[in-house]
């Protein structure tokens, strides 16, 4: 597989890439980032990867561009409709607008925006939607069973519904702990009722990261859950110069053990949001002809979402809570443990 930059259209800011798989292919997988970026080490990261899976199941080509601004987001959609992309993959809840517009100006091309439906559905749009807050509910009880301070933490980059769900799961999860054994664990940064909380403002800035986590460390938390991309990396660069025994990080969106080779050693787990597995199944129903618009949703029992392993802290979470987290899992599953509070 080769990556190479092509000319598209004159005043696009980002560069356009094709990724090939050496032959002529008859189908092609386009996507357009957020403006975090395709190596975010979060959901552009993983939605591309999902196009990449494509293109090594499925024998396609993938490209792709980068929004630097949401300004770029509408040119970028129709520099892709130039390019002749037989589905086009917008990401993130802040494309909703251009990518609605785009589509509607476009009823014949296909598109999947990830992290975001319409209501009404859009016939050519198919939303990839994640029960985000299954997942973070998990962690968030394994968080108030770690913790030795009692206090938890969590922040968001924006105040829209992809980053609050992870947030009250998060919650949620610390309440039901609290609930089955008795503890008193406070959760900072977020009230799901009066929907309010910290939030940066931005996916981009590590300083705002490093920033919110030390004020909630600075107010007891040991185990804080930034819902921000790569804002969050911020955070774990303060974990690892505080040290994992003074703060831990649950990532998001990916295994952040695996992505962040900067601070491999501070995450707890991280609530896997599967992209890459939604975005595969987006392009293999526009290859075979059954692509049509509405939503798609990636849940617990569909493997959609989940968490990451407990890596370095594995020896260190009681086998007891391992299998609480489990039953917790499948009870979620089989709708016997609400998460919604």
């Amino acid at each position: 597989m080769f990556m190479k930059k092509a000319a598209l259209t004159t005043g696009i800011a980002a560069a356009f890439m094709l990724a090939s798989t050496g032959g002529a292919s008859a189908f092609t997988a386009c996507q357009v980032t957020d403006v975090g970026g395709i190596d975010d080490s979060g959901f552009n990261e993983t939605a591309w990867k999902g196009v990449q899976d494509s293109m090594t199941a499925y024998g396609i080509e993938g490209r792709y561009l980068e929004s630097q601004s949401e300004t770029d987001y509408e040119p970028n959609l129709n520099a892709l409709l130039d390019a002749k992309c037989d589905i086009i993959i917008s990401v993130g809840f802040l494309m909703a607008d251009a990518t609605a517009t785009s589509a509607g100006a476009n009823p014949d091309a296909k598109y999947s925006i990830v992290d975001m439906a319409y209501n009404p559905t859009i016939p050519n749009v198919l939303g990839q939607v994640y029960a985000t807050n299954q997942a973070a509910f998990m962690a968030g009880y394994i968080s108030a069973g770690m913790s030795q301070t009692g206090v938890v933490g969590t922040f968001g980059g924006i105040n829209i519904p992809p980053v609050t769900a992870f947030m009250d799961g998060f919650y949620y999860g610390v309440a039901y702990h609290n609930s089955q054994k008795g503890t008193d664990v406070q959760v900072l940064g977020w009230n799901p009722e009066s929907k309010e909380g910290l939030f940066t403002g931005n996916f981009e800035s590590l300083d705002d990261g490093r920033a919110f986590a030390q004020n909630l460390y600075d107010e007891g938390a040991d185990i804080v859950m930034p819902v921000a991309g790569p804002v969050g990396l911020g955070s774990a660069a303060l974990a690892t110069e505080l040290g994992p025994d003074a703060l831990k990080i649950v990532g998001v969106d990916a295994d952040m053990q695996v992505k962040d080779t900067n601070n491999p050693g501070v995450y707890l787990t991280s609530v896997l949001k599967r992209m890459d597995s939604t975005v595969m199944q987006v392009i293999k129903q526009a290859m075979d002809g059954t692509f049509e618009g509405g939503m798609i949703v990636g849940t617990l029992g569909n493997d959609g979402v989940g968490i990451a392993p407990y890596h370095s802290f594995d020896s260190a979470v009681p086998a007891a809570l391992k299998a609480e987290v489990d039953a917790i899992r499948a009870g979620i599953i089989a709708g016997s443990i609400n998460v919604g509070g």
